[in-house]
């Protein structure tokens, strides 16, 4: 599963917070599932940068946001994450996709 969050980040806080998405990349790699993670600024419109992790699956990733050392690491961070969906299926060639349908809850 890979989850993208994107942020639009004034130019006066991208110091701190990148000090701060770096630490949330961290909280989450200690947690069981996680694959890899990345982050990023974007070429063309620096204000915009992307914290991009791979998980085992999907409950991996929900349970790691679960975590105490998230919640105070992580989530202060990816509370700031631009308002779309996130949580990606890996596609590899041939594999069956999972079913297009909403996941979220409600």
């Amino acid at each position: 599963m890979l989850v993208v969050n994107r942020f639009r980040i004034a130019p006066s806080e991208q110091d701190t917070f990148r000090v701060s998405l770096e630490d949330a990349r961290a909280a989450l790699a200690e947690r069981p599932g996680f694959v890899s993670g990345a982050v990023g600024r974007n070429v063309d419109d620096p204000d915009l940068w992307v914290l991009v992790t791979t998980w085992d699956g999907p409950g991996a990733y929900r349970r790691a946001l679960s975590s105490y050392d998230v919640k105070l690491r992580a989530v202060p961070v990816l509370s700031r994450a631009l308002d779309e969906p996130g949580g990606y299926e890996s596609v590899e060639p041939g594999a069956a996709l999972n079913e297009a349908r909403s996941r979220s809850l409600g």
